[in-house]
């Protein structure tokens, strides 16, 4: 005959319906009392260009950008629009010269988008030299 020792297991439970009370509560009060930051309040300095003219290289790619967004490299228009033409584009123009200077022309008009993505395509390509082109503020005044 064997004779066990019965145990009296308990089943342990956590209750944590009150800490989700307090973490609910916790939430609220922190959405509640956070400041959220506006940004069309921000006040942005533009920089403006020199008045100092620099040299420029003959050898230097240049891409100029119109009002609407077109790309054109050495005064020809790229087929096709996005970054995957630009990219064509400009290994066609360029090569394998990677350490060849890119100037970016880009009318005052153009939407961001168009200057961003040039230079997106650009450093894709692994292009590390790049200027963006300005005019003095004295000119404009003309």
């Amino acid at each position: 005959m064997r004779i066990a020792a019965r145990r009296h297991e308990t089943d342990f439970e956590i209750n944590v319906i009150s800490l989700i009370d307090v973490l609910l509560t916790l939430l609220m009060f922190f959405v509640l009392t956070t400041t959220f930051v506006q940004h069309s309040r921000l006040k942005v300095s533009l920089p403006e260009a020199s008045q100092s003219t620099t040299q420029q290289n003959p050898d230097a790619l240049v891409i100029v950008i119109d009002r609407s967004g077109r790309y054109y490299i050495a005064n020809q228009a790229i087929a096709g629009e996005g970054e995957v033409a630009l990219q064509q584009a400009i290994l066609q123009a360029v090569g394998d010269n990677r350490k060849r200077n890119v100037i970016l022309r880009a009318d005052a008009k153009t939407p961001n988008q168009a200057v961003v993505t040039a230079m997106d395509a650009l450093g894709r390509l692994g292009f590390t030299h790049l200027a963006l082109a300005t005019t003095s503020s004295q000119g404009d005044r003309q």
